[in-house]
C-alpha cells in the first residue's frame, strides 16, 4: 500500500535537497510534483488541492525560510498535513451500552460480514468482550453461512433466525438474546446494499433507529478509489455513520480513499482489515500512517503487534534460558511461530524505518520458514535440546529427513550458533560494553 505515492513524494522532496531556502518558486515546483503524486494515487482532486495549499501557506513562514534544510522541513510540514488530512488523532471504539451494539454498513462485497468476525476476534481477545454475532442479511443464504463458520473460528455465538424475513426484527430479538445470555457486545451484520437502491437503504436506516446503536461503522474496500468516497457520503447522508473501516489496504491500492474520505464525510477511519487472516485488523493511526507513506516506517505499531504476541512469563523464562546458555531448537521454534502471528512477513519488514523501500521489489514469501521448521521437526526431542550433539551422521539423517540438503542443515546450526552468541552477550553486557566489542570484529 501506499507504495507508488511514497516513492513519488520522495522524488518530488528531492527538488529542494541542495537548496539554501525555500523560495515561492522552489515550493510551488515541489508541490505542483506532490498535488500530481496525489492526484495518481487517486485522491479527490479538492482535497489534494487543498492540501497543496494549505502546505504552501506553511512552507512560505518566516522560520520555514531560514530553515539550513528546507527539504527536511517541507517532509515535517506534508507529514504533520498528512496526519492531519487523515483524521489527526486516532479514533476510538465506542464500547458505553450493555449491551455495546455495532452496526455494520457497506456495499455488497465490500467485506462486512469478514469484517464482523475479525472486530468480534478483536474485542474478545483485547477488551475481555463477550461477542455475539447477528446474521441480518436475510437475502444472500452464504453470508449467513459464512458468519456461522467464522463465528465457530473465533468461538463466538452466531445469533439467526431461520424462516424470519424481518432484519429489524432479527436485530431487537438478537438485543434481548444477548441480555438474557450475558453477552455485552451485539455486532450486526447486515446485507450488502447500493445506495442509489431506495428500498435497501430505507431498510438499514429503520434498522439503525429500531436498536439505536452505539457505533454505525461504514465498511468500504480502499480497493475502489474514489468511488469508495463517494459511497461513503451517499451513506453517511443516510445513516450519519460513526466511523469508517478500509478493507483490503493490503492489497493493490493507490491509497486515495484512506487520504480524502476523511475530508469528503467528516467522520474517522477507525479500522483497516490489512489481510485475509481473521487477526489481520489495526485500529487506524494517522500519524503512524503518514510515517509510512514518508517512508519513515512504524515502529510503534511493530512493537504492539509483538507485545500481542509475546507471554511476559514466557519472555522472562527465555531471558533465563539464555542467560545460561540454555537457548535451545525448541526455543526457536516458540519464537517463530510467535513471529507468524504477527502477520505478513512483507508487512512486518516494511515497518521498519528504511526497509520498506529496500525490499519493495523483493517476493517475501509467507513461508519463509517453512525449510527451516521442517528441519527442526526432523530433529529428535534429544537433539532439539542439546544441538552441540548432532553430528555429521545426525546431520545427514536430519537432511534426508526434512527435504533439504546437508548444506541448509549446516548453515541453520551456524546461524543459530552465532544468534544463541549474541543474545547471550546481549543479556550479560551494558549496551555500551557491547558495542565496542562489536566493533573490536
Amino acid at each position: 500500500m501506499f507504495e507508488n505515492l511514497s516513492e513519488r513524494l520522495e522524488r518530488s522532496f528531492k527538488l529542494l535537497k541542495g537548496q539554501g531556502k525555500i523560495t515561492e518558486i522552489n515550493v510551488a515546483e515541489t508541490l505542483k510534483d506532490v498535488r500530481r503524486a496525489l492526484l495518481d494515487a487517486d485522491v479527490n482532486y479538492k482535497v489534494a488541492k487543498q492540501f497543496t495549499d494549505t502546505v504552501k501557506a506553511k512552507a512560505l513562514g518566516q522560520n520555514v525560510i531560514n530553515a539550513i534544510k528546507p527539504s527536511e522541513l517541507m517532509v515535517k510540514i506534508v507529514h504533520d498535513e498528512l496526519t492531519q488530512l487523515m483524521g489527526g488523532d486516532t479514533a476510538q471504539i465506542n464500547l458505553s451500552g450493555n449491551p455495546t451494539v455495532i452496526l455494520m454498513s457497506g456495499l455488497q462485497g465490500s467485506g462486512k460480514t469478514t469484517f464482523s468476525g475479525k472486530i468480534a476476534k478483536k474485542l474478545k481477545s483485547e477488551k475481555a468482550k463477550r461477542p455475539l454475532l447477528v446474521a441480518c442479511d436475510v437475502y444472500r443464504p452464504a453470508a449467513i453461512e459464512q458468519l456461522k463458520i467464522l463465528g465457530q473460528q473465533i468461538e463466538v455465538p452466531v445469533y439467526t433466525e431461520e424462516g424470519n424475513n424481518n432484519p429489524v426484527e432479527i436485530a431487537q430479538n438478537a438485543i434481548s438474546y444477548a441480555k438474557a445470555n450475558h453477552l455485552d457486545l451485539v455486532i450486526v451484520d447486515t446485507a450488502g446494499r447500493l445506495a442509489v437502491d431506495e428500498q435497501m437503504m430505507d431498510e438499514i436506516e429503520r434498522i439503525k433507529k429500531a436498536i439505536n446503536p452505539q457505533e454505525t461503522l461504514f465498511v468500504v474496500d480502499s480497493m475502489t478509489g474514489q468511488d469508495a468516497v463517494n459511497t461513503a457520503k451517499e451513506f453517511n447522508d443516510r445513516l450519519d455513520f460513526d466511523g469508517v473501516v478500509l478493507t483490503k489496504l493490503d492489497g493493490d491500492t493507490r491509497g486515495g480513499a484512506a487520504l480524502s474520505i476523511r475530508t469528503v464525510v467528516t467522520k474517522p477511519i477507525k479500522f483497516v482489515g490489512t489481510g485475509e487472516k481473521l487477526d489481520a485488523l489495526d485500529l487506524f493511526h494517522p500519524a503512524r500512517m503518514a510515517d509510512r507513506i514518508l517512508g519513515m516506517g512504524d515502529i510503534v505499531s511493530l512493537v504492539e503487534k509483538a507485545q500481542q504476541q509475546f507471554d511476559e512469563k514466557e519472555a522472562r523464562e527465555l531471558q533465563r534460558k539464555i542467560a545460561k546458555n540454555q537457548f535451545n531448537f525448541n526455543d526457536f521454534l516458540n519464537q517463530i511461530q510467535q513471529i507468524k502471528k504477527m502477520g505478513n512477513l512483507k508487512d512486518l519488514a516494511s515497518m521498519i524505518p528504511g526497509v520498506g523501500k529496500a525490499i519493495k521489489d523483493l517476493d517475501i514469501d509467507d513461508d519463509a520458514f517453512k525449510g527451516i521448521e521442517a528441519i527442526i521437526h526432523s530433529m529428535t526431542e534429544k537433539e532439539r535440546q542439546n544441538p552441540e550433539i548432532i553430528n555429521g551422521s545426525r546431520r545427514q539423517r536430519i537432511a534426508r529427513g526434512s527435504g533439504t540438503n546437508i548444506q541448509d542443515v549446516n548453515r541453520l546450526l551456524k546461524q543459530f550458533e552465532q544468534t544463541r552468541k549474541m543474545m547471550k552477550m546481549a543479556t550479560t553486557m551494558n549496551p555500551a560494553k557491547m558495542m565496542r566489542n562489536m566493533r573490536r570484529k
